[in-house]
């Protein structure tokens, strides 16, 4: 990590103690929220009716660019990252750079889940708040809060406090390969900022937010057999068939891991035979075998859950040594993909700024804000940052139910709760001096 050190004022001064309200120029910045919500709505509107699937490259750039036109208003630098290199449609990023305060990086992002063939592409308001709309809450919402926060600072004549980064990323639903390439420019804005605040929306609900994450990584068991014919099986020479190895394996993976608080871990797919074909880019495996052969190949693919890079080494290692305590005549071996989406470790930091999160969110009068239970949320870009900041924050964008499914809702009434709880703490966090 970058050598940076800061004393937080904010924790120390008497501004901001259990009895404080919010000062002058705090509350023109709720007022300029109030003021700009229904613009922001208007936004919203415009930009779910876009399809941005993650394959729809040009409706993910015209998105992009929809919020790029908002930035350049409000003075910031803005550039297109290009995806080819990752296949995918890029990232958008804003930047708007000051020196000697504090450099805040906030993350959202511009694809949805719904290709263009989906029948759920437009929005439609239900009950006068809700909006039910292909990406309303995951996370066009969210950027329209991040976007109308940074509005009210700047019309406050506040922003200058700040050096702030904005990176829409172009390719979280369905991330883009080789991941080194994708998100590369993002782990580079990870390790200039001092503080990530991520606009995802979490568990949907306007009390929680994400100071803890779990990652995501692939592996595959691959088990084999002596081949026979079923009559001998269990003989010293057949031995007990690859798939009495695999659920072997399986059971004791269940049996050592299943307590571990946070881990999870699952066979989402398993073929066994006499011979086993698995296909990579479809995911389809075809087995050929008898009820009367020993079988000679088991395939398993599944992932892996972790709340720490030392959880997730912990529980490699025991599926590891798992593996080799073999039946007879039988061998596995057990290969993990990449790291995929890396977790977002619970620190000091991250429950300091949840608490300036909520303490904002209290002198606002919208109640405290409690971290959310790193089970119930996935994964998120934010992890790909969060090793490398002194605090980090996600799942403080939009408040709704349905998410990656046709029945997505979003309450609008949140986004103007949002985007005031995210601008006060914005503006509390450009306080923090440098050391």
């Amino acid at each position: 990590m970058i050598n940076k050190l800061f004393i937080i004022l904010l924790a120390l001064s008497s501004c901001f103690s259990m009895n404080a309200q919010l000062n002058k120029i705090e509350r023109k910045i709720v007022n300029n929220i109030d003021a700009n919500t229904n613009q922001a709505i208007d936004l919203l509107k415009e930009v779910v009716n876009i399809n941005s699937g993650s394959l729809n490259l040009e409706g993910v750039k015209l998105v992009g660019e929809k919020f790029a036109q908002q930035y350049r208003e409000l003075g910031f630098d803005v550039k297109w990252i290009p995806g080819e290199s990752f296949e995918r449609s890029g990232h958008m990023v804003a930047t708007h750079v000051r020196p000697n305060v504090p450099k805040i990086l906030l993350i959202g992002h511009l694809d949805t889940v719904f290709e263009p063939e989906s029948s759920f592409q437009e929005y439609k308001i239900i009950d006068g708040h809700i909006m039910h709309g292909p990406g309303a809450l995951d996370m066009k919402g969210g950027n329209v809060i991040m976007f109308l926060a940074l509005k009210a600072l700047k019309e406050a004549k506040v922003l200058d406090k700040l050096s702030i980064e904005v990176f829409l990323v172009g390719d979280e639903e369905l991330s883009g390969s080789p991941l080194e390439l994708s998100k590369k420019d993002l782990i580079q804005s990870g390790k200039w900022a001092d503080i990530a605040i991520g606009f995802e929306d979490g568990d949907g609900k306007l009390e929680n937010a994400n100071i803890s994450r779990r990652g995501s990584a692939d592996w595959t068991l691959t088990v084999k057999g002596e081949p026979a014919h079923s009559s001998q099986i269990f003989q010293p020479e057949v031995g007990s068939g690859a798939i009495f190895e695999a659920a072997r394996i399986l059971n004791e993976f269940y049996s050592q891991l299943s307590k571990e608080t946070n881990l999870t871990f699952n066979p989402g797919i398993i073929s066994g035979g006499n011979s086993v074909n698995y296909d990579e880019n479809s995911h389809k495996s075809i087995a050929f075998g008898k009820n009367n052969i020993v079988s000679a190949e088991v395939i398993v693919k599944g992932d892996i859950r972790a709340v720490s890079r030392e959880q997730l080494s912990h529980a490699r290692k025991v599926m590891q040594d798992i593996i080799q305590n073999n039946y007879p005549k039988t061998s596995a071996i057990l290969t993990f993909g990449d790291d995929g989406y890396p977790p977002m470790t619970m620190t000091q930091g991250n429950q300091d700024i949840l608490a300036m999160y909520s303490k904002a969110s209290q002198d606002l009068g919208f109640g405290e804000v409690f971290p959310v239970n790193p089970r119930n949320s996935g994964a998120a870009d934010i992890s790909f940052v969060a090793d490398d900041v002194l605090m980090a924050i996600d799942g403080i964008g939009m408040c709704g139910t349905g998410g990656h499914t046709i029945e997505e809702m979003a309450d609008l009434n949140c986004l103007p709760i949002e985007a005031k709880r995210t601008a006060v703490l914005l503006y509390r966090l450009s306080m923090m001096e440098l050391k």
